[in-house]
């Protein structure tokens, strides 16, 4: 009887979501929410196994595992139970995050990747990535904590490995090589009388000043201390760009520019007459001004790749580690699953299910093998009458 609920749940699953796209989150379901929702509509959220798939995707969320950006890992979804992976990190207000995930050796599993932000004990979701793509890009419109969940299919799993990257969500706004950034946010102006509310670009006058983003040009003044200006309401992101001390100005008020359209020209107008040419860039959000430069940093900053580890196996631990899901103690000697490695050490599950991270010196690898469940490929589930319901 046993091995017979095995085989219906296992050969439920096959096919119930290979591919799905949900881009926009706010118009339909992701792909997360529409495999909950199959687990429902073949009753499987009320079963052991679907109730612990269910349980462990918002753990995950609760009981995150600290990382530091850049950052790569080698990780395991092993199908003998269900899990997930939260990994919790700390991201600039204006930063790209460029996402990839690769499944070794083309092992077709499912790897569900939801991006958070968290404020509090609560948990936005803010991109949802299509389980087709295996790279995806998150521009983080918020400072502070973000979460990344990964969660396979019930009864599948595989290797895998993830990459992130940080890079700028904006165009550079000066065209070419010789554009260098010399004055940046909070420097004092005026005897300390005010603030820099932006960066300072140099380059030589007459140098393109180029659209961050796909926007409309809500403004084209003469006079003050910016001089030459142009605003730019960016498409899609609630913040408006400013381009200020411009030598001439080549759009119009109302003006629709795509990314990297030329706005005008670098100069010294305004209060910049007496200094070398340059532009002054600000970002202005609802709120006021906020630092441009993690928005239009060119420096793309990737992380050591994790080390070439057997993540089929099991791990002693050999000296006694703090848990932070309960902050009990995990024994000497305790059994550990390896959930994930990076540079610094693995992931790992203990016997009571809670995670824990161990340098590569509080453990030894084990000659026992991980068991995992069996997989059925290719079957499918029929009604009654024979017609095929999965």
């Amino acid at each position: 009887m046993k091995n017979t609920l095995a085989f219906i749940f296992l050969a439920s699953f096959i096919g119930l979501s290979c591919s799905s796209t949900s881009k926009n989150i706010f118009s339909k379901k992701t792909p997360h929410e529409k495999y909950a929702e199959k687990l429902d509509d073949i009753g499987l959220q009320e079963t052991p196994a679907g109730r612990q798939w269910l349980a462990a995707s918002k753990l995950a969320l609760e009981n995150t595992q600290e990382i530091q950006l850049p950052y790569k890992q080698n990780g395991i979804f092993g199908n003998d139970k269900a899990r997930a992976l939260g990994l919790r990190f700390i991201a600039k207000k204006g930063e790209q995050l460029n996402i990839t995930i690769t499944k070794k050796n083309g092992v077709p599993f499912v790897l569900y990747a939801d991006v958070f932000v968290q404020n509090g004990s609560d948990h936005s979701l803010i991109h949802a990535a299509d389980t087709a793509a295996s790279t995806f890009s998150v521009d983080t419109d918020e400072p502070g904590p973000y979460i990344l969940r990964l969660q396979p299919e019930l009864f599948r799993g595989g290797e895998y490995s993830l990459s992130i990257t940080v890079g700028p969500s904006l165009q550079f706004p000066v065209f070419g090589s010789r554009a260098k950034t010399g004055s940046f946010w909070g420097a004092s102006r005026d005897g300390g009388k005010r603030n820099h509310e932006g960066v300072d670009i140099f380059a030589p006058k007459y140098t393109p000043v180029v659209a961050g983003a796909d926007g409309i040009v809500t403004g084209v003044k003469d006079g003050g201390i910016g001089g030459k200006v142009v605003w730019l309401r960016a498409k899609d992101r609630n913040i408006t760009l400013y381009y200020a001390h411009l030598d001439k100005q080549l759009v119009q008020d109302g003006d629709e520019v795509k990314r990297g359209h030329t706005l005008g020209l670098v100069g010294n107008t305004g209060n910049a007459k007496y200094t070398p040419s340059h532009l002054h860039f600000g970002i202005y959000t609802a709120s006021g001004p906020v630092d441009p430069y993690p928005f239009v940093n060119p420096s793309v900053k990737t992380a050591s790749p994790a080390p070439a580890k057997d993540l089929q196996k099991y791990l002693r631990l050999i000296k006694a580690g703090k848990l932070l899901l309960n902050n009990s103690v995990a024994k000497a000697n305790t059994l550990l699953v390896p959930i994930a490695v990076n540079a610094k050490g693995y992931i790992t599950e203990v016997p009571d299910g809670s995670f824990l991270q161990v340098p590569f010196s509080w453990v030894q690898t084990t000659n026992q093998g991980i068991m995992s469940a069996e997989v059925w490929v290719g079957k499918s589930v029929k009604d009654s009458r024979g017609k095929r319901i999965m």
